[in-house]
């Protein structure tokens, strides 16, 4: 049995210090219990705890690490970044070369500005679409998380569907009145948004995949209804790819589905593992951006040579092979786990699109928010700590992903299936015996 004490001795010092001891809600194991771990290592597909526990890693800071916990290449190239300063407030050759690099893969893009974190990017999206179409209102998707600025903090998931908030206080109602939820989904929903605010709607933001309620696809057509009904009534599409932005393909979910959003919203795997984010579109609409235009963002750690230096050297790596390599390891594991599910009669659907999927103990479809949370948590709960007692380090809530890297072996997703079924046949008994309870 695994031992987790210093993990648990640094847990208690840190809710001295730091709100919940943890720098991000879903660290604190909220949804599963107990004390979260405390990480001193990564190297590959593996990680290893303050208590030298060592587990095979399928969160991949939550998607950011496509090749790996130090992957030589990436860590070679931030050393040589690093050595030659960390930050100087000015512009460098790296962020040129790294926008170009995005650029050539996200026709979508003629211009990109390099910010700090996916809701920095989510954020300056949204006041450019602003700005842009001289409108006010947003339309956003229920159980899509696009960051914690207040023009969000409604009807989200991820963080705040582990928590069971639904709403956050300190957001004016001025400020939550510009903003329309809808169902994922829900074609009908959108357009009867559309049609009652009318000329009013200066955006739709979306996950093209939605990662933050667990992984939920887009049903068939609906992104291409999205972006019609933007298109004829003057909004804007931001797609929200911070998870999606080449962990699904080369050029990201809108590649996968064939749609050309006017901006993109970047993060995680640009920077290859270090804090960044980013938004792009047309020449047009970025031109609105200081200091060319009128629409104000900026930020003293932007486009840092670490971050940029990570981003080259992971957007180098990846390749076709990468993704079919992904592919075939990812569906692996989902196959298997639904197996070990199906083996041991415990109800449990399974979504992924590439390398990113969930596990949802339900025992129908789940497409929406409403019906992501209709899975059994006690049941997540169970199996998240039987899997980590075998060393499977899983994303510590139902509404999040799991992720496959290039690190990732055959044997790795074959052991971690293995241990599922007999976690599975655990499980079922806990769940007999909790009904009989």
């Amino acid at each position: 049995m695994n031992s987790y004490n210093r993990s648990k001795r640094l847990y208690a010092k840190a809710n001295k210090v730091m709100p919940g001891g943890v720098s991000s809600p879903v660290r604190a194991f909220g949804s599963v219990g107990g004390s979260p771990l405390f990480i001193a290592r990564g190297k590959g597909q593996h990680i290893w705890d303050v208590d030298g526990n060592r587990f095979t890693d399928y969160v991949c800071s939550w998607g950011a690490l496509i090749l790996g916990h130090a992957n030589n290449v990436v860590t070679r190239s931030v050393y040589n970044a690093v050595k030659c300063g960390s930050s100087f407030g000015a512009p460098t050759e790296s962020e040129v070369d790294l926008a170009r690099r995005i650029r050539s893969r996200l026709s979508s893009i003629n211009k990109i500005r390099f910010v700090n974190s996916g809701t920095e990017a989510t954020m300056s999206a949204i006041r450019l679409a602003r700005a842009y179409t001289k409108r006010s209102k947003v339309i956003k998707f229920e159980g899509c998380y696009h960051g914690h600025a207040d023009s969000f903090l409604s009807g989200s998931g991820s963080g705040l569907a582990t928590l069971g908030i639904a709403s956050s206080p300190g957001v004016p109602a001025s400020f939550a009145s510009e903003t329309i939820s809808v169902p994922y989904n829900d074609t009908n929903a959108l357009e009867s948004a559309f049609a009652k605010h009318d000329k009013c709607i200066a955006a739709v933001i979306v996950e093209p995949i939605a990662g933050n309620m667990g992984v939920v696809p887009p049903m068939r057509g609906f992104l291409d209804s999205i972006r019609k009904l933007c298109t004829d009534n003057g909004s804007i599409l931001v797609f929200d790819e911070v998870i999606t932005g080449f962990r699904v393909s080369m050029g990201g979910a809108q590649k996968l589905y064939h749609i050309k959003p006017d901006l993109t919203c970047l993060g995680k795997i640009i920077g290859g593992g270090f804090p960044i984010g980013a938004y792009g579109g047309s020449k047009e609409i970025m031109d609105m951006v200081a200091p060319s235009g009128p629409v104000y963002q900026a930020g003293t750690l932007a486009g840092n040579p670490a971050a940029m230096a990570g981003g080259i050297a992971t957007l180098s790596s990846l390749h076709p092979n990468t993704y079919a390599l992904l592919e075939r390891l990812a569906s692996r594991l989902g196959r298997g786990l639904r197996d070990a599910a199906e083996d041991s009669d415990v109800p449990v659907v399974i979504n992924r699109v590439g390398s990113m999927m969930s596990v949802f103990f339900n025992s129908d479809q789940v497409s929406d928010f409403v019906t992501s949370k209709m899975s059994d948590t006690s049941s997540f709960k169970e199996f998240f700590w039987r899997m980590l007692a075998y060393g499977t380090y899983m994303p510590p809530s139902q509404f999040e992903s799991f992720f496959v890297s290039t690190s990732h072996h055959t044997d790795d997703i074959d052991t971690s299936i293995e241990h599922a079924y007999d976690a599975m046949r655990l499980c079922r008994t806990a769940s007999i015996r909790r009904h009989h309870a």
